[in-house]
């Protein structure tokens, strides 16, 4: 099975397909991700600046992550496909390895996302992730994990103008995407709800797939 996140910035993709992980034991494989371990400066000088880097390297990225034993039974997506020209990698990848496919869209207003990626500090140590703009969600003590103790940090490209811009490219290069798989599978889940809601959402629906 291949459960696909597709979603603006800030919705909470990530958190949820940990939570997937946690009950179900899909690998995560966020793009993002994936990029952010790339030694090379131009490749991360695009990331930092919210541009999309070359397809070509996003599909060999993506297929050595893919082959590895524990996506045998499946994994989840964590943003991608991005863009229409990107439908074509993924459609392959799911033909290649013989996956069922969940799509699920996680919808969040711009202004959600904006106090989310604002907010949000990334504990280097263990990944712990906290916001600063929501109560339930900040540290016990300020700029420090709860989990392991260690000093907090903030992405590079969690800013507005990174942001901005990301949003602005979701709604003009990735949400047309959606249609492309309305009825094929496709999911909608309110993503403005606290992320325990939202995973029950996302957790019945994975249940009728199985």
């Amino acid at each position: 099975m291949n459960i696909t996140f597709i979603a603006p910035p800030a919705a909470g993709k990530g958190a949820l397909s940990n939570m997937i992980y946690e009950k179900y034991g899909f690998p995560h494989i966020s793009i993002g991700g994936l990029l952010r371990n790339v030694e090379d400066e131009a490749i991360k000088k695009e990331l930092e600046d919210g541009a999309f880097v070359d397809n070509k390297i996003v599909a060999k990225l993506l297929y050595d992550r893919i082959n590895k034993d524990d996506c045998v039974k499946g994994f989840i997506l964590d943003g991608f496909p991005r863009n229409e020209s990107q439908i074509s990698i993924y459609e392959d990848l799911c033909r290649r390895n013989n996956l069922k496919n969940i799509i699920i869209v996680v919808d969040i207003p711009k202004e959600i996302g904006e106090k989310r990626i604002t907010g949000r500090r990334v504990c280097p140590n263990c990944s712990s992730v906290y916001n600063i703009n929501f109560e339930e969600s900040k540290p016990k003590v300020e700029n420090i994990c709860d989990d392991c103790g260690h000093e907090l940090e903030v992405r590079s490209d969690d800013n507005l103008e990174t942001y901005g811009h990301r949003f602005d490219v979701y709604v003009n290069e990735t949400a047309p995407i959606i249609e492309h798989f309305e009825g094929s599978n496709l999911y909608h889940v309110d993503g403005t709800k606290f992320i325990e809601d939202v995973f029950k959402d996302v957790d019945e629906i994975i249940k009728v797939n199985l």
